[in-house]
């Protein structure tokens, strides 16, 4: 039939016990990213479009998915780790869901004026999939918020109309993106107030 010895293993891996959806469903996370590796992850340093889950997200940013296989050691989520109808859409709610449930996202303050999104070290970045975050520090700050996510564990904003606090949040994400092990991104990003929309935010038009 012209199918190799281990063909049939690799195509059917969401049957295996360690991939069982049933299994699998409630350590399942988004990540937020822009490069196609992670180097936090397990099998990570080179993600394919081609055989990996991906969502597109505000600007270059993705959503990949991650399996959480131990204190500190997670797994990127493969399409052959799914079963074949498995709905990606409804995956993310699935995911984040999980993430609501397992990890706290509490809001710090930086020493000049901006703000920061404190979790445990792998899923700051996620908060971006949180609108109702968005929308109570936006509300509660009576502004538009300018977002920096420049690697996993460091995201912060600023109110859109203070422009020397954003110079200075600048400066701050700048020195986290040279020092981080998984870079995510050095773009601004906008969350309105008013249309509660994440977008991605060109300065030279502004």
């Amino acid at each position: 039939m012209g199918i190799r010895a281990g063909e049939h293993t690799e195509m059917r891996k969401y049957e295996e016990e360690h991939y069982l959806f049933e299994h699998i469903k409630e350590r399942i996370y988004p990540w937020i990213t822009q490069s196609l590796t992670e180097p936090r992850a397990l099998n990570g340093k080179n993600i394919s479009v081609k055989d990996t889950p991906l969502i597109a997200f505000a600007g270059e940013l993705m959503v990949v998915f991650v399996i959480k296989r131990g204190e500190e050691a997670y797994e990127i989520l493969k399409d052959n780790m799914l079963p074949p109808d498995c709905d990606i859409e409804a995956l993310y709610q699935i995911a984040c869901e999980n993430l609501v449930r397992d990890v706290e996202f509490v809001i710090g303050n930086t020493m000049y004026g901006a703000f920061a999104i404190l979790a445990d070290g792998y899923h700051e970045a996620s908060s971006l999939c949180f609108r109702h975050i968005w929308d109570v520090c936006a509300t509660k700050l009576e502004d538009d918020l300018l977002i920096m996510v420049p690697s996993k564990d460091t995201v912060l904003f600023a109110p859109a109309s203070q422009g020397e606090v954003l110079e200075k949040m600048k400066q701050h994400a700048e020195r986290a993106y040279a020092a981080a092990q998984s870079k995510v991104s050095m773009g601004l990003y906008l969350f309105t107030k008013d249309g509660k929309e994440l977008l991605a935010y060109d300065e030279t038009k502004h």
